[in-house]
C-alpha cells in the first residue's frame, strides 16, 4: 500500500474512533446564501409552478423519501436504524424550506457520507487482502433494490456488498481480465468513488437536497447552482464541444437518453438511447471507470476541445450482462445548423398497379437561426422555410404524397412547430398553452393557403417529443393526414429559467394541449397505426420519469377537419398487418422488441456462478443470433456465425456492406405504403360519394 493510501486509511480509522468515543466531527452547515435560496425556491414552487403545490406535511413526506432516494437509491449504505434516527424530519422539510433551516438535512447527508466513506474503505481493505472468490454455488445478486426495505444491520450490508464485489469481479473476469487487472480496475473504481465523495462540499449537499425538493414535484423542475447556471447548455447536453448526447443518471450508471440531431454521436452511429456508459477515456489515455460517478463529473470527462477524440466503454441497451461492453470512439465537434437541416428523398415503391413515387422529408429538429431572424435578414434558415423548399423540390419530381419523418426529433422552437403546421393547412389554431393560473393562450397559423395539400403521413417514434408532438397531434386532429410509428415521448410541459439570489430554478410554468383539448403530457401522441419499437418505454419517455405530471384535457377549440382518416383505419391496419407479417425486417423488429420486453421483466438478478452466468448470457446471445439470421435468410443475406454488436467498429463487416436496407428503414417504406393505401381509399370514397 502506498504511503498516501495508508495515511487515508489511518484518517478513516481516526474518524471512526472519534465517533465511537463521542467526539463529534465537523458537520457541514448550509451557508446564508443557501438558506435564502431555499426560501426563494419554496416561494417559486408555491406561486410559480404550473401545478397547485402545497408545501405541507404530505408533501414533506414525499420529498423526504425522495431525499433518501437521492442519497441512497439502492439501499446500500444506510441501515434501518440510520433512517429511523432521522425519521422525525419527514414532517419538517416543508417548514425547513420555508424558513431556510436546512442544518438537520445536512446532518442526514453527513450520516450517509460517513456510511459511504466507511463502505469504500471496507471494499479497499478487501482488495488489500486479495480476492479469493470461487464463482460457484447458487448465489445471485438482486439488480434493483429501490423498493427493498432498509438493511437491519451493518452485517446485512456486509453480505450485500460482498455479493456486489463478487459480481464486479466476475464481470471483469468474464470479460477476459486476469486477477491483477481485476484488482487494479476495482481499486481504481472504489478509490475514485471515495475521492469524489471526500471532495463533496456544502454546495453539492445543497444541490442534492434541492434535487429531492424539485424532483418530488416533477422531473423537469430543478435547481441549478451558480456553476451550473453559468453553462446551462452543458448540463447533461453535450452539444457545444462534446459528443451531442443527452445523458441522465440511472442508478450507478449514466444512460444515454437521446442523441442531438446532427451531432457527433448520431453521425458516428455508435450510441443508441438507453445505452449505458461505464468508462470514459481520452484519445490515448487510460479508460476511467465511471460506474458510480456523478453525472456532472461524467459530463466533464466527455467534454473536450473540438476535433479531439473521446473513447467510451458502452454497454448496449439490450444487454443484461454488464460484461458485454464495447469501446467506441467519437470525435468531438460542434453541431452546425446545416447538420440539423431538413432533407428530402424520393422513394420508388413497386406495387401491383405499377411504380409509385413518394417523397420523404426528414426533420431532425425544429430550428431557427434566431440571430439572423432578429437581425431582419431575408434568407434566415428555419425548419419551416427549409421544409417548404423540400416540398417544392419533391412536387417538381412528381411525387404522389409526402412522408414527414419526425423520428428522434426531440423538439425545439415552438414557433417553428406552429408555422410548420401552417404549410399543410389553410389557417387555423395549432396548439393551446395553459399557464399556472389556468389561463389558456391559443396559437395558430394566420397565413392564407397551404403550401402542400396532398396526401400526408407523419412518422414518429418514442424519441419524438415536445414540438414534434404538437405537430403530429395537430395533423391528426385536423384529419390532415395519418400519424404512424410508435407512441411519442409525452413531454408536454414548458419550463422557464428564473434567477435566485444564489443559483437559478428551472420551473415548469405551463402545459401544452392539442386543439382537440387533449394534453400531449405523459401519454404523448398515439399513432393511428402502431409499429414495433426497440426503444423500451419503461426506460425512455415521460412515463418512465418519476413524478411526471398527469395527462388531462381542456376544452377543445373550433377547427375544420380536412379529412376523415378514421373511416379507413380498419382497412389500413389490415393491409399494414399483411405486409408487416411477411416483411423480414418488420418481423425482426417485432420479435426483438418482444425479446427486449421479456428480458427486462425476467432479469431481476444475475448469477454469481461463473458457468451459469456465461450460460445465461450465451443463451440470450443465441436467441438474438437466431432472430438476426432468420431475418438475413429471408433477405437472401449470408448468416452470421456469432452475435456481434457491430456499432462502433471502424471497418464495416462484409455482412454489413451487403445489407441493402437497414432494419429501421422498413418503417419509412411502410409509412409510404400506408400513405398510398390511404390516398387510394380516400379517392375511392370520394368517387363513390360524389354528388
Amino acid at each position: 500500500m502506498s504511503p498516501l493510501a495508508h495515511m487515508g486509511r489511518t484518517m478513516a480509522l481516526l474518524a471512526a474512533l472519534l465517533l465511537a468515543t463521542g467526539v463529534a466531527l465537523a458537520q457541514p452547515e448550509p451557508t446564508d446564501d443557501q438558506r435564502r435560496a431555499a426560501t426563494e425556491m419554496a416561494e417559486a414552487l408555491r406561486y410559480g409552478h404550473y401545478a397547485d403545490i402545497s408545501l405541507d406535511d404530505n408533501w414533506s413526506r414525499r420529498a423526504f423519501e425522495r431525499y433518501l432516494d437521492v442519497l441512497d437509491s439502492q439501499r446500500a449504505f444506510l441501515t434501518e436504524q440510520d433512517v429511523a434516527e432521522f425519521l422525525p424530519l419527514e414532517k419538517q422539510l416543508d417548514d425547513a424550506l420555508l424558513d431556510g433551516e436546512l442544518a438537520p438535512f445536512f446532518a442526514l447527508y453527513q450520516r450517509y457520507h460517513e456510511r459511504a466513506e466507511a463502505r469504500f474503505e471496507w471494499l479497499l481493505e478487501h482488495l488489500d487482502q486479495g480476492l479469493d472468490f470461487t464463482y460457484e454455488g447458487d448465489q445471485r445478486l438482486e439488480l434493483d433494490r429501490e423498493d427493498v426495505p432498509w438493511a437491519e444491520s451493518t452485517q446485512a450490508l456486509d453480505e450485500l456488498w460482498t455479493r456486489r464485489l463478487k459480481n464486479a469481479a466476475l464481470t471483469l473476469v468474464i470479460s477476459g481480465q486476469d486477477d491483477e487487472q481485476v484488482e487494479s480496475n476495482l481499486r481504481q473504481r472504489y478509490e475514485g468513488q471515495l475521492n469524489r465523495l471526500r471532495q463533496t462540499n456544502e454546495e453539492d449537499i445543497f444541490g442534492l437536497l434541492m434535487a429531492a425538493v424539485t424532483g418530488s414535484i416533477d422531473p423537469h423542475t430543478g435547481y441549478l447552482s451558480p456553476r451550473q447556471g453559468e453553462s446551462f447548455d452543458i448540463q447533461m447536453r453535450l452539444s457545444l464541444e462534446g459528443i451531442g448526447a443527452l445523458l441522465q443518471a440511472d442508478g450507478e450508471y449514466v444512460k444515454v437518453a437521446s442523441l442531438v440531431p446532427g451531432g457527433p454521436a448520431e453521425r458516428a452511429g455508435v450510441l443508441e438511447p438507453a445505452d449505458r456508459i461505464v468508462g470514459v477515456g481520452q484519445e490515448d489515455g487510460d479508460m476511467v471507470n465511471v460506474v458510480g460517478m456523478r453525472l456532472d463529473s461524467v459530463v466533464e470527462l466527455i467534454r473536450g476541445p473540438k476535433g479531439s477524440v473521446v473513447r467510451l466503454d458502452v454497454v448496449p441497451a439490450q444487454a443484461v450482462d454488464m460484461t458485454r461492453s464495447r469501446e467506441v470512439r467519437i470525435t468531438r465537434d460542434t453541431v452546425k445548423l446545416e447538420d440539423q437541416a431538413a432533407q428530402s428523398e424520393v422513394l420508388e415503391l413497386e406495387r401491383d398497379d405499377g411504380v409509385h413515387r413518394v417523397g420523404v422529408i426528414t426533420v431532425p429538429t425544429f430550428y431557427v437561426d434566431f440571430d439572423a431572424w432578429q437581425a431582419g435578414e431575408d434568407n434566415y434558415r428555419s425548419t419551416t422555410r427549409d421544409v417548404a423548399k423540400e416540398i417544392e423540390t419533391l412536387q417538381n419530381q412528381g411525387v404522389e404524397g409526402i412522408v414527414l419523418d419526425l423520428r428522434n426529433n426531440g423538439g425545439g422552437a415552438l414557433q417553428e412547430a406552429n408555422s410548420l403546421i401552417g404549410l399543410f393547412i389553410d389557417r387555423g389554431p395549432t396548439v393551446q398553452v395553459r399557464d399556472a393560473r389556468g389561463r389558456i393562450s391559443l396559437y395558430g397559423d394566420t397565413e392564407t393557403g397551404a403550401v402542400y395539400d396532398g396526401p400526408l403521413t407523419v412518422l414518429v417514434n418514442r424519441l419524438s417529443a415536445s414540438a414534434s408532438e404538437i405537430f403530429a397531434g395537430a395533423i391528426q386532429d385536423y384529419g390532415r393526414g395519418l400519424v404512424v410509428g410508435t407512441p411519442t415521448f409525452g413531454k408536454g410541459t414548458v419550463q422557464t429559467l428564473n434567477e435566485l439570489s444564489h443559483g437559478e430554478i428551472k420551473l415548469t410554468r405551463a402545459k401544452f394541449y392539442r386543439i382537440s383539448g387533449e394534453s400531449t403530457q405523459h401519454r404523448g401522441v398515439e399513432p393511428d397505426i402502431i409499429f414495433p419499437s426497440l426503444v423500451d418505454p419503461e426506460l425512455i419517455g415521460e412515463s418512465s420519469l418519476d413524478n411526471a405530471l398527469d395527462w388531462d384535457t381542456v376544452r377543445s377549440v373550433q377547427y375544420r377537419e380536412y379529412g376523415e382518416p378514421w373511416r379507413f383505419l380498419e382497412t389500413l391496419r389490415a393491409r399494414h398487418r399483411e405486409r408487416a407479417d411477411t416483411h423480414p425486417n418488420f418481423v425482426y423488429l417485432e420479435q426483438q422488441a418482444e425479446l427486449n420486453r421479456r428480458m427486462r421483466e425476467e432479469t431481476t438478478s444475475v448469477s454469481l456462478n461463473r458457468e451459469l452466468r456465461q450460460a445465461e448470457t450465451e443463451a440470450l446471445e443465441a436467441e438474438q443470433l437466431a432472430l438476426e439470421n432468420q431475418r438475413r435468410e429471408a433477405l437472401g443475406l449470408e448468416p452470421l456465425e456469432e452475435w456481434i454488436d457491430a456499432r462502433g467498429e471502424e471497418d464495416d463487416s462484409d455482412q454489413e456492406k451487403e445489407e441493402e436496407e437497414p432494419v429501421e428503414q422498413v418503417q419509412v417504406l411502410e409509412a409510404a405504403h400506408i400513405l398510398l393505401d390511404h390516398s387510394q381509399l380516400e379517392n375511392n370514397y370520394r368517387f363513390a360519394h360524389r354528388e
